[in-house]
């Protein structure tokens, strides 16, 4: 259980794994031209959790590179703007539910239009970007279980635990994206089964506390209760998630934009998100989750989106305080 540490030399518990055999699968494609302007750093940036993200790349041609586990299985998809018409390329027993995805995946039933700026400040960055829209993944675990792990910690221990896990008991994406970065090619990260069987003393090598831990394992004993949630509305997609204990208003939120593309899923309890609105909004970097909601009331139904337009305005205050301080548990 969560909390009970092996010796240091302890063996590494045999956690079964998905290894792809047989010959290279096929590749699918798929065109597809969006409505309007589309950046696709700022739409699929979200979905990347640090530079050596282990499911995601975004190459020195602008091409983005997803590896992901589908309902359907395993997938890996390729995306590259072509002046305006998307290209997408998918691997793997999940590429034609990705391909299928890819208008939804890249903000096709977003609705930009619907957003009134009520700041100078929020219509500028607009007017700078207008190729941000939100995405929508349609696959909840894979966000909730990254922000699971973000919580409370600084997000390079977050980062390197979310690492270490998928590169040791995730699967190595289907197609070429699982050689083509060297060594550390993409993987898929691990379904439900896998995760639950990682002993405790692999979660503590990563960093992981026992609380952060018990969580994970609690979501994925009802991955698939939880994955419904992508198809809810707002309210009651919070509601499921947060059913379980461990999963707060900041892990709900930080999912489920991701997940189903919540609009107005503003995150609370964030270290930093109140003072950055409140210093634009207001000129107070002192802020709290309370002012924030109060600043942010003009956006309601939008507030996501007036927070993504206003962390791109680069309009933020300057640290003044210690950042949180790193904890290493792994070298307890």
């Amino acid at each position: 259980m969560a909390g009970r540490f092996a010796p240091r030399n302890a063996p590494r518990t045999p956690v079964p794994r998905q290894v792809p055999t047989g010959p290279a699968p096929e590749a699918l494609t798929r065109d597809w031209t969006p409505p309007g302007p589309l950046d696709l750093r700022l739409v699929l940036g979200p979905l990347r959790r640090g530079p050596a993200d282990p499911t995601f790349r975004i190459d020195r041609d602008g091409s983005v590179w997803r590896a992901t586990r589908t309902p359907a299985g395993p997938g890996t998809l390729h995306i590259i703007d072509r002046g305006g018409r998307i290209e997408a390329t998918a691997w793997g027993p999940g590429a034609s539910w990705l391909l299928d995805q890819l208008p939804i995946l890249l903000g096709a039933e977003d609705d930009p239009e619907a957003f009134r700026p009520r700041h100078r400040l929020v219509a500028a960055a607009r007017h700078r970007r207008p190729g941000l829209r939100l995405l929508r993944t349609g696959l909840v675990l894979e966000s909730l279980i990254p922000s699971i792990l973000e919580q409370k910690v600084t997000t390079d221990e977050a980062y390197r635990a979310w690492r270490l896990l998928v590169r040791t008991y995730g699967t190595p994406a289907p197609g070429p994206a699982a050689t083509l970065f060297g060594t550390h090619g993409l993987h898929v990260m691990p379904d439900p089964r896998t995760w639950s069987l990682i002993p405790s003393w692999e979660w503590h090598r990563a960093g992981v506390d026992a609380k952060r831990s018990a969580t994970i394992l609690r979501a994925v004993r009802v991955a698939r209760r939880l994955e419904e949630a992508a198809t809810m509305p707002l309210p009651e997609a919070t509601a499921r998630l947060e059913l379980i204990p461990g999963i707060g208003p900041w892990t709900s939120a930080e999912t489920l934009q991701r997940a189903n593309g919540a609009p107005d899923a503003v995150t609370v309890g964030d270290l930093h998100l109140p003072g950055i609105i409140g210093h634009a909004l207001a000129g107070n970097r002192n802020a709290d989750d309370a002012e924030m909601l109060t600043l942010l009331t003009p956006y309601e139904g939008q507030r996501h989106r007036a927070t993504r337009l206003i962390l791109l305005s680069g309009h933020t205050p300057s640290r003044r305080a210690p950042r949180m301080t790193r904890g290493d548990i792994a070298r307890l």
